[in-house]
């Protein structure tokens, strides 16, 4: 669920559109912060009180595309581009600019959600360990957890002698 309902968040940009409130005190009147509005005024702007409906989505790589180069085009933030093409958050803007400028045009075309999708063929495999080798780590990680526990041991008993001690005085 939404944070905000379809109904507050009218109220908020019609406060501000009729002149009855402030950015910041609109805001107040449900808890949003600053931000939050400026973004629904930007989409009321931009589509009317349809934009301020939450839309989620999937959008292909040219969409994506379009939606940079028109960002970069027209000097836009992202927060401006997000309400301009309806993208219900501007930091997936961001996300799609730093691909762009990193790996590409046509990385955006690629579908990177979820767990790592490459074929099990072409995933790195593990080195395989010799035989000889793998027993000698696990002997040493043995020796070491028994040395941990001696002086774990040891300096509980350390303690306890000087707390001996120092309850006789």
């Amino acid at each position: 669920m939404a944070k905000y309902s379809y109904e507050q968040k009218i109220q908020v940009v019609l406060e501000i559109v009729e002149g009855r409130q402030s950015v910041n005190s609109a805001g107040s009147i449900i808890g949003a912060c600053k931000g939050d509005v400026q973004k629904w005024l930007k989409l009321y702007h931009e589509h009317g009180v349809e934009g301020l409906l939450m839309k989620r989505g999937t959008y292909d790589g040219e969409f994506k595309v379009n939606v940079i180069e028109y960002m970069h085009a027209n000097q836009l933030s992202n927060r401006e581009t997000a309400a301009k093409f309806g993208i219900p958050s501007h930091p997936t803007v961001g996300q799609w600019e730093r691909i762009y400028y990193e790996e590409g045009r046509e990385a955006l075309f690629r579908d990177a959600r979820g767990r790592n999708k490459m074929p099990k063929e072409s995933r790195p495999k593990k080195p395989k360990l010799d035989k000889e080798v793998e027993e000698d780590l696990i002997a040493e990680n043995q020796r070491l957890k028994m040395e941990n526990a001696y002086l774990k041991k040891l300096n509980a008993l350390v303690q306890e002698r000087v707390q001996r001690e120092n309850g006789k005085k």
